[in-house]
């Protein structure tokens, strides 16, 4: 009868462990369950900003006019050529959308790239780990690429002539401190903030499960672990 009720105990602890254990992603799981909500949510940011209006129809990362033009464009707000403002303002957006999809396999590309040890950072770490990792492993390759892109979408979309209309009719204007026609370097900056900016929207919609991001048993498994860890249990 002891030894009967032993054999029991045995099983029964043998059961609890195995749940256990099952509950517990191996290093494997949690690479690949990472790499795939990665992927998954750089592609749907960068398809969502290359859209019509994925730059200029979120108030969040709209591109405006760079800090040394705002006087310049009040000014010419004020004397009834608004229209020129505006024409950059959207010129400015259209390029940056144009180019969002080359981010695409830069992104990609990174997330191969992961160690053991990232996986486990980001995994295990702030609500923007992931973000944060994409903007140290990814930014120059990301400006090296974006840069050639970027002129030539403003000028496909006429944001250089824009630009240099608004530029050239405020330095027109006697006595006002001059502006540079060059706006490439900013558009390209602002650009891959705005990315980022999506990136990090959707890393949170993949961590606190939003609308059911974590689709497949993997992510669910994976990320459950990661909340219990980040709660301390």
């Amino acid at each position: 009868m002891k030894r009967s009720f032993l054999l029991l105990l045995m099983f029964l602890t043998g059961l609890s462990m195995n749940s256990y254990a099952q509950k517990i992603p191996s290093t494997l799981d949690m690479g690949n369950a990472l790499k795939e909500a990665l992927q998954q949510g750089t592609i749907k940011s960068a398809d969502q900003l290359s859209a019509v209006n994925g730059f200029f129809g979120n108030a969040a990362i709209k591109i405006l006019l760079p800090p040394e033009a705002k006087k310049a464009e009040k000014t010419l707000r004020n004397i009834g050529m608004g229209k020129v403002c505006d024409d950059a303002i959207l010129s400015l957006n259209r390029a940056a959308e144009d180019a969002a999809a080359q981010a695409k396999p830069i992104f990609i590309e990174a997330i191969k790239k992961m160690t053991i040890q990232d996986v486990t950072n980001i995994l295990l770490g702030k609500s923007d780990a992931a973000t944060q990792y994409f903007k140290g492993a990814t930014t120059p390759e990301l400006t090296a690429k974006f840069q050639p892109v970027i002129k030539v979408s403003l000028d496909k979309v006429n944001a250089t002539k824009y630009y240099g209309t608004l530029a050239a009719s405020y330095n027109k204007i006697p006595f006002v401190r001059k502006i540079s026609p060059d706006i490439a370097n900013y558009a390209t900056q602002k650009a891959i903030e705005g990315l980022f900016t999506e990136i990090a929207v959707q890393e949170l919609t993949i961590r606190q499960n939003i609308g059911g991001a974590r689709a497949t048993p993997l992510l669910q498994k994976v990320f459950a672990f990661a909340d219990k860890k980040a709660a301390g249990k």
